[in-house]
């Protein structure tokens, strides 16, 4: 019987809430390039370091012998990476035939497709709609989570005990850990630099949204399973690639703050005073 004063079994509802964030995490990016017929919004070396990032994870996972469901999500990651990347190649691609075919680009043509026109439109909309979106996105994974953990809490299985390494090993696999940290840490780097000059344009802020609360549920069950000194230093480089990487989309998400803050005021500068609502706060 599991009882929710088990450290244990609440590390496992916080690791399956972050397994879930982490499986939804790219889909409203990739939507977003979908959408936009553009990958501009994203630096290609933000995309590369986290490819980079996903591989090392993995691959000290398969050397730590780890569960094949973490594994599978390794593998989910590192082709949710390459997704990105070929949808940036593609779509520069054929904007370059596009404009070949429609004669030489101008000094006026945007950085994307629909360019900063549409500020007006997506800035103007409900606050409060958005907020009813993250809130229902949140409750989702949530509830995803906790349902995927009772299932997997109800199925009997074999008990796997963890492969000892030897010495060399271990050091591979810290390793492979903490370079996987730095590159998840360096990769936020280049997307910050790059929103200062693309306004954030192009990026779906749900993506660091569910960064945070993938990362911030994952170092949440490893400091509830254990405080134990050994323990956490085991875990020093998975805690370290999680936790402070949530500081930097923290980051990322203030710029998308700031620029629509600064889109809004200046769609209300240009609208007309009759287009203006009246009596409202």
């Amino acid at each position: 019987m599991y009882s929710f004063n088990d450290s244990d079994t609440l590390s496992s509802i916080l690791g399956w809430v972050s397994i879930a964030c982490w499986i939804v995490v790219y889909s409203p990016q990739i939507y977003a390039n979908y959408t936009l017929q553009s990958g501009e919004g994203l630096s290609l070396v933000f995309v590369y370091v986290w490819l980079l990032g996903d591989i090392t994870n993995m691959t000290g996972a398969i050397l730590a012998d780890l569960l094949p469901t973490i594994i599978i999500l390794g593998l989910y990651y590192t082709l949710c990476d390459i997704i990105l990347l070929v949808q940036v190649y593609y779509y520069r691609k054929k904007a370059t035939r596009s404009l070949a075919f429609e004669g030489v680009e101008s000094e006026e043509t945007p950085l994307l497709p629909n360019g900063t026109s549409n500020h007006s439109k997506k800035d103007m909309s409900s606050v409060k709609e958005l907020a009813l979106q993250y809130a229902g996105a949140l409750i989702f994974v949530v509830v995803t989570g906790v349902l995927a953990w009772w299932i997997g809490s109800n199925i009997e299985m074999e008990e796997k005990h963890p492969k000892r390494h030897s010495l060399f090993m271990v050091w591979v696999i810290q390793i492979l850990g903490w370079t996987s940290a730095i590159c998840y840490l360096g990769s936020r780097i280049p997307q910050i630099i790059k929103n200062f000059s693309t306004r954030c344009e192009g990026l779906a802020p749900a993506l660091f949204f569910f960064s945070i609360l993938g990362n911030a549920t994952y170092s949440l069950s490893i400091c509830v399973k254990s405080m134990e000194k050994e323990y956490l230093i085991t875990n020093a480089s998975w805690l370290a690639g999680s936790a402070l990487t949530i500081f930097l989309d923290l980051v990322v998400l203030s710029q998308f703050s700031y620029f629509r803050y600064i889109a809004l005021k200046r769609a209300v500068r240009i609208l007309p005073a009759e287009n203006i609502p009246q009596g409202e706060s």
